[in-house]
């Protein structure tokens, strides 16, 4: 199932239509559907299409050189040759692209680079004197974050300045995925989402026409299902020593959110659980938030760690702790600590879509004021789940994932937590917004049409945007 994607369709349909030689990057998290989004875009196109595997060099440039001829000489499937090296490989992708328009994919592009360290330079003399002057367009494709952006495309690397584009495939947004469960209802198709987050491989792992505690007991916790070790098949292929970081993954995920707790439970030492920290923050997997007010985020003390992926949240939440009784077959008492814990689960992810939310709306002039950043905002005592701020102008928001309808006193208590932030702050003009599950009650619907307060269900958080 190909969902979404069209912008990222659209700038590789710009880029085919140039004429010049083109040279774009596409990297992203695995299962993200890079892959998927190329097997679309060359569909209809004069292609070669190369997956570089974990194997030895020679093995590797038996198979290049296979596409490659494959792709002109249709007719025939071995070469009964191999080239002497990859200079000349590359060099015979420009017979392709001599007269006409011809995409090289060569996806899985750090497997290249682990077998041979020198291809990028090997490519960037390649480029430079054949390939920039014919009608290629290249693509280069890869699910190491880290190796991608070292070895393509930073300033030292020896591709840098090559590249005419790149896309950095992020997982599906809500709206998008929702998608995959066209029969749950919008608040399940949420909760489906706050559990499997925007990643297509695992999204396509569910199936709507059972609930979502049985998709989850099948799919997720039954230890033959291929939910079941994906992190660990996830890190184990990206990551030098999987079992601290994990350490550090689980601690963020069972609430130790600063520093010094994760150092605490983990027993990593601060220098190397920074280290664990930048490299995680590198592959988009967790993330540091500070409160929205504060001016310096960097230096900030007030800086928390949150798992930044949905279903790493859920995994390292629900999974991890229990591999014993999981292993055993017991799936029960794991599926009742969920359901009992399950609102309160998709609560927190609800606050973030909640958030990208008033940001989009934001971007789109949606909103009384355009904000320059948006979060949220915490105390000692007090925390504000959503707050925006903009020249002049800040909301504040609440948001609740509750059975019952949100009445007038979350809104007074809301404005209760803003009045100390507002005397502090020379803003000329406050906003109040609310986001429900379950929508809001008829006095406090009255409130806020007299007031101006901005009101929003799950059915505005997915509508489409015009």
């Amino acid at each position: 199932m190909f969902v979404d994607r069209e912008g990222e369709l659209a700038f590789l349909e710009r880029t085919w239509s140039s004429d010049r030689a083109e040279f774009i990057v596409i990297y992203g998290r695995r299962r993200v559907g890079k892959t998927a989004l190329l097997r679309t875009f060359c569909a209809d196109r004069p292609h070669t299409f190369w997956v570089a595997s974990l194997s030895s060099e020679a093995l590797l440039r038996h198979g290049f050189t296979q596409a490659l001829w494959q792709t002109s000489h249709p007719e025939s499937s071995e070469p009964g040759f191999t080239y002497e090296s990859w200079e000349r490989a590359f060099q015979s992708i420009s017979e392709l692209a001599s007269e006409r328009r011809h995409i090289v994919v060569i996806d899985e592009f750090p497997y290249l680079l682990n077998a041979d360290p020198s291809i990028p330079s090997v490519l960037q003399k390649v480029w430079d004197e054949r390939l920039q002057h014919t009608r290629l367009m290249l693509i280069l494709c890869g699910s190491h974050i880290g190796m991608m952006e070292r070895e393509v495309l930073v300033y030292r690397a020896p591709l840098y300045g090559r590249r005419t584009g790149q896309i950095h495939l992020r997982p599906l947004p809500l709206r998008a995925a929702v998608a995959f469960f066209p029969r749950y209802t919008l608040g399940q198709q949420i909760e489906a989402y706050a559990v499997l987050g925007g990643i297509p491989a695992y999204l396509t792992q569910f199936d709507d026409r059972e609930s979502l505690l049985t998709n989850i007991e099948r799919h997720i916790l039954d230890p033959g299902s291929y939910l079941y070790l994906e992190p660990q098949f996830l890190f184990r292929e990206e990551l030098r020593e999987p079992r601290n970081y994990f350490a550090v993954l689980q601690a963020v995920a069972q609430g130790r959110t600063r520093l010094n707790e994760i150092a605490q439970v983990t027993g990593l030492g601060r220098q190397p659980l920074s280290r664990y920290l930048a490299v995680l923050q590198d592959l988009h997997l967790v993330e540091r938030q500070v409160p929205v007010i504060e001016q310096q985020p960097a230096k900030s003390r007030k800086g928390i760690y949150r798992l930044q992926d949905p279903f790493l949240r859920f995994w390292f939440r629900f999974v991890a702790p229990h591999f014993s009784i999981l292993e055993r077959g017991h799936t029960a008492s794991v599926v009742r600590l969920v359901e009992a814990e399950f609102s309160t689960f998709t609560g927190l992810v609800f606050e973030d879509l909640c958030r990208d939310w008033v940001m989009e709306q934001g971007s789109l002039e949606r909103l009384p004021f355009t904000p320059e950043r948006v979060g949220a905002w915490w105390g000692r005592q007090e925390e504000i789940d959503i707050m925006a701020i903009g020249e002049n102008a800040v909301l504040f928001g609440e948001c609740k994932w509750t059975s019952r309808p949100v009445g007038t006193n979350i809104l007074d208590d809301l404005k209760r937590k803003a009045h100390p932030l507002i005397q502090q702050r020379d803003w000329d003009r406050v906003y109040y917004a609310l986001f429900a599950r379950s929508g809001f009650t008829p006095a406090l619907e009255t409130q806020a049409r007299n007031e101006g307060v901005l009101l929003v269900g799950p059915e505005t958080l997915l509508s489409s945007v015009e």
